[in-house]
């Protein structure tokens, strides 16, 4: 693998971390991975494992969850058979969990961070910190919200997703595309990279072959038009120090628009079934 490029972790440690580009999957890797990974996660900073909403960027991250949830329910809705079984892996504060509750699923949930897992017991719900200590049982809809990207043991993991899932089930995961036009444009500073959480990074390519060699084939793609939007805001707070939002709006604009064209979105939606 050669470098691809070099950035940092610019919101908790400051540390600096290499992309190394799998030229087979066309996939970038974060290098090094670091032994401790939990301690990049414990900060107030990390917006995804807190339900806080006192910044611009908390704000509209907010606003931009609570729009999603109701999309995200409307979609697991439709693989849905008589088995209503949904695992949310990387179920962060639960929030989908709790819509899809109380829209007739039986949930499960997988949380690694303590202080998520604490949070979402206020929902009434309770998360397990990791795969192996879910009870045997296999599940209609199995969903992973920008949380593929941060998996150690990347091959493991999808094996182990893959065989928890219903033979007519439904595997629906969200991740960020490098190869969409924010990520060009902003390079090193593109928001999306979160190193070093995030561990791997995909292409179109690198998620069907993947998925492939593990019995799954992706039966339909979908664009994720606001994250653009989110992502260009930080983006422009990692390289100038501030958010631009005028700035961050016209990017985003212009990668969506870019995308219309080329299909590269700056996050993509898979749903993926067995066979």
């Amino acid at each position: 693998m050669k470098r691809f490029l070099k950035t940092k972790d610019f919101s908790v440690s400051g540390e600096e971390f290499e992309l190394l580009l799998d030229t087979e999957l066309n996939m970038l890797r974060t290098h090094p991975e670091p032994r401790d990974l939990e301690n990049y996660y414990n900060s107030e900073a990390y917006i995804s494992h807190t339900d806080s909403s006192k910044t611009l960027v908390e704000k509209l991250y907010q606003y931009i969850k609570r729009r999603n949830l109701r999309k995200k329910v409307r979609l697991i809705n439709k693989y849905t058979t008589s088995d209503k079984t949904l695992l949310d892996i990387g179920a962060g504060t639960g929030s989908f969990l709790e819509s899809a509750k109380y829209n007739g699923w039986e949930t499960f949930g997988i949380e690694p961070n303590k202080m998520a897992r604490d949070l979402a017991i206020n929902k009434s719900l309770d998360l397990k910190a990791n795969i192996d200590l879910l009870e045997k049982k296999s599940f209609q809809v199995i969903t992973l919200w920008h949380v593929l990207e941060h998996l150690p043991n990347l091959d493991l993991q999808i094996n182990k997703i893959v065989s928890l899932l219903n033979e007519d089930g439904a595997l629906i995961l969200a991740v960020p595309n490098f190869q969409s036009y924010d990520a060009k444009y902003y390079r090193e500073y593109w928001a999306a990279y979160d190193v070093p959480r995030h561990l791997s990074h995909f292409s179109q390519l690198s998620i069907k072959k993947l998925f492939t060699q593990n019995g799954m084939r992706i039966v339909e793609t979908r664009p994720m038009i606001f994250d653009s939007f989110y992502v260009s805001l930080l983006s422009e707070k990692y390289k100038h120090g501030k958010g631009n939002f005028l700035k961050a709006f016209l990017v985003g604009l212009k990668s969506n628009i870019s995308a219309w064209r080329t299909k590269e979105y700056s996050s993509l939606l898979y749903i993926l079934k067995k066979g």
